[in-house]
């Protein structure tokens, strides 16, 4: 079996990112949702045959899963490690740059967006610090479980836990333990660990569904947040702080 550190693989990929193009594409792909060929070609802004070829490219390098429907083909990031890695090297980036950089993609990403399947910004890194500094979720091997009261306390949310601990586990993140429901990420814009994993998709998607968060509308065919990011509702704001004592209002 090739040894996906080597240098040779570990170049390839990196070079599979590298591209400012194909950056902005996977960019795009963040936000969980499957885009078109074309969407993405208006997001790098490239001509559409060359964003086939940046598509086939990184979907040959495991990147990409292109699903094929009548005139259009709908892409997709692989898998969580592949949204583990971007997100990472965003924050990573982003620690490095010198002088550093000012946060510059507008205060409704860095008030909350998604990270492909969790929440990300300033309400991710709030509800990480709300959950573990309550004790509702007690460190385990590679991760995050719930006790008893923090079960109690999302279930009430419209989390759905048994889905949660059916969740793949993520190797890359060492989330290997049983009891393991979720991990750390480290947030791109706040430079602090928001929850990613089984339960931090669970929470994304039950309180999307209850309309407690919105998605925003693309601020443009350039735009690569475009539907990442989140408004809370009023009704959400108000269920958060009765239900967890998150008080997002300030």
């Amino acid at each position: 079996m090739t040894d996906p550190t080597a240098p040779g693989p570990l170049a390839a990929t990196a070079a599979l990112m590298a591209d400012p193009a194909r950056a902005r594409m996977l960019a795009a792909l963040m936000g969980g949702e499957a885009l078109t060929a074309g969407e993405l070609a208006r997001v790098a802004g490239v001509t559409a045959a060359t964003a086939s070829g940046h598509l086939a490219r990184m979907a040959d390098g495991g990147l990409l899963l292109v699903h094929a429907q009548g005139r259009h083909r709908y892409v997709r990031l692989a898998s969580e490690e592949v949204a583990a890695a971007i997100e990472t090297l965003g924050g990573l980036a982003a620690r490095i740059a010198a002088p550093p950089r000012p946060w510059k993609h507008g205060e409704a990403a860095r008030a909350a967006r998604l990270c492909w399947n969790h929440l990300a910004g300033r309400i991710g890194v709030a509800l990480h610090a709300r959950l573990t500094g309550a004790g509702w979720l007690v460190p385990v091997p590679g991760g995050w479980d719930a006790t008893t009261e923090g079960r109690a306390r999302l279930a009430a949310t419209g989390v759905d836990l048994d889905a949660a601990a059916r969740a793949p586990r993520v190797a890359t993140h060492r989330c290997v333990a049983r009891a393991c429901i979720a991990r750390d990420c480290m947030d791109w814009s706040e430079r602090r660990p928001h929850l990613a994993g089984g339960l931090a998709r669970e929470i994304a998607t039950g309180w999307i569904g209850r309309g407690w968060l919105r998605r925003l509308p693309a601020e443009g065919d350039g735009d690569i947040l475009a539907r990442r990011r989140l408004a809370l509702t009023p009704e959400g704001a108000r269920a958060l702080r009765d239900g967890l004592g998150l008080d997002l209002s300030a």
